[in-house]
């Protein structure tokens, strides 16, 4: 294949706005057709028929200067440096040509000593706002450095340039869509998907290989602390939907962050300067601090309204279950600014257990640790990715699979070697089903959750007498203030016996079969499931 070039954008025309601000985008999106107001003022708008990532998609250029540090397999696929520069061609042609274009210029990470300066192009307003909330802007008050931006990276947004039939044969794939990625050209394309989220993970992508060389683990979590000791920072790991941002969001603590941070020597900071938080089933009850964050500078994604009132409707799945908003990280009260904290006490991974057996709740060992966080086992959502339409048990290495250009087992080791240097405690909780597998059973009650959760944080639940699950080695406590007795062990929430046994061997087997990916020590596999 013959390369066209080295296309270049053109920045300086007078159609092109740079870091405008949110009531202009706003008023530019409303002007533009791209969306409208809910009553509570957020920008209401949709993304087409991608409503989720499209990773079956993504592509990462191969040159000899990343080749062997990269994981290559399902999640990074590679194409020819040519196949970059033709479809880089393809985006910035279809951008040199619209009437209008928005340009976002920040940065991604909170800490001034380890961040990447982004640059995002695109032709909708509402993108150009997204990222805008979801980056840090130079100079707001997640920004104290006082240093002036530079540009590292850049993201091409073209996503209403769908790939025709010819080129879909050109570059042997079967989709309109194709999101492209180089590390050494530190460019991000993206063609025939308006899925704003796709920015968002693909400059966690870029965090997730550069940070490393930065002595920065980069991580999948969210993160909070305590206001009244700010010395009390707890990690949340999971992969979308299984409660990072709900449970981050608490009332009593300050947050850091949703949903990407990196564990440096100074401790633990946020990649971004917003939150994307789910909205399906929000309610003001459950979770106040994210339905009050929803106001004018927020965006609502695939979200219904009523025609009438401009009410959204939160139950509303018809256009899908990952409806989404964005707003930025100090919409939330009392919310850490910059959003940077110290080394956490307390790691918590989430898992959405659509078997139903794992325990609601169980301390690890660091062998424990370790086994579980390569693993990652948790559920697919609905919604989440294209094609997901119910739960789907999916183990995603070190929570965050789909986001990790290098081999897992780098990152598990730069989690051990913080958890032996910092001492903090380890944690399973389980926000899948329980009672039953899915179908069967139910989602775990959010109130023993958020109970489980303060138990953990306040220190109590470490000091509980703890029992040992028959099938998975965890430590169970046997009491969690605020949670039933009953819920605490998984057999207790099943009916029928029989069909939990047959569940929890089969959950083990997968574990012990996805643990062969992967090059772990005796003693890591030793703390595997015992079933």
């Amino acid at each position: 294949m013959t390369s066209i070039g080295t296309p270049t954008l053109d920045l300086t025309a007078a159609h092109t706005h740079t870091n405008l601000s949110s009531a202009e985008l706003v008023e530019r999106a409303l002007a533009n057709g791209e969306g409208t107001l809910a009553s509570n003022g957020a920008l209401v708008c949709n993304t087409g028929d991608r409503t989720g990532r499209s990773p079956n998609d993504k592509y990462l250029e191969d040159t000899p200067g990343i080749h062997d540090k990269i994981w290559w397999g399902s999640v990074n696929k590679p194409i020819t440096p040519e196949v970059f520069d033709e479809v880089r061609a393809i985006a910035s042609e279809h951008l040199n040509g619209v009437d209008d274009r928005f340009v976002f210029e920040g940065w991604a990470g909170a800490d001034p000593e380890h961040r990447l300066g982004v640059r995002v192009v695109t032709e909708q307003a509402w993108h150009a706002l997204f990222a805008q909330t979801l980056f840090i802007e130079p100079g707001s008050a997640s920004d104290q450095s006082g240093k002036p931006w530079h540009h590292d990276w850049t993201i091409i947004n073209a996503g209403r340039r769908k790939l025709t039939a010819d080129e879909q044969k050109k570059f042997g794939v079967t989709s309109p869509a194709f999101v492209a990625q180089s590390l050494e050209k530190r460019t991000v394309v993206i063609l025939g998907t308006e899925y704003a989220g796709e920015m968002k993970k693909s400059i966690f992508y870029a965090m997730n290989f550069d940070m490393p060389e930065q002595d920065v683990f980069p991580m999948h979590c969210s993160a909070n602390m305590d206001r009244a000791d700010p010395t009390n920072v707890a990690l949340f790991f999971g992969l979308s939907g299984t409660g990072k941002t709900t449970l981050s969001a608490d009332p009593v603590r300050s947050l850091i962050g949703d949903d990407e941070h990196g564990w440096g020597p100074n401790g633990v900071f946020n990649f971004e300067g917003g939150c994307y938080a789910k909205c399906i089933k929000l309610s003001q009850a459950g979770e106040p601090q994210i339905w009050n964050a929803i106001r004018f500078g927020s965006v609502l994604e695939n979200t219904v309204v009523d025609d009438v009132t401009r009410e959204p409707d939160y139950d509303d799945g018809s256009i899908t279950e990952n409806t989404r908003v964005t707003y930025p990280v100090d919409f939330i009260p009392g919310a850490t600014i910059p959003s940077a904290g110290g080394h956490p006490k307390n790691i918590i991974f989430l898992t959405a257990d659509a078997y139903g057996v794992l325990p609601p709740v169980s301390k690890l060992s660091p062998a424990q640790a370790m086994y579980y966080f390569i693993n990652g086992y948790t559920s697919k959502l609905a919604g989440t990715e294209a094609g997901v339409t119910e739960p789907q048990p999916n183990f995603s290495p070190c929570f965050g699979g789909p986001f990790l250009p290098r081999r897992p087992s780098e990152y598990a080791e730069m989690l051990a070697e913080r958890i032996k240097k910092y001492k903090a405690n380890v944690w399973l909780l389980n926000t899948g089903w329980t009672g039953g597998a899915y179908g069967d059973g139910h989602r775990m009650n959010l109130g023993y959750t958020r109970a489980m959760v303060t138990g953990i944080l306040d220190g109590t639940l470490a000091r509980e007498d703890f029992d040992t699950d028959p099938f998975f080695g965890l430590a169970v406590p046997r009491h969690a203030k605020g949670v039933p007795a009953g819920v605490l062990h998984p057999a207790d929430a099943w009916k029928d016996k029989a069909a939990y046994e047959k569940q929890a061997h089969a959950l083990a087997e997968k574990f012990r079969a996805n643990e062969q990916n992967f090059q772990i020590s005796d003693e890591v596999r030793d703390a595997g499931p015992k079933g």
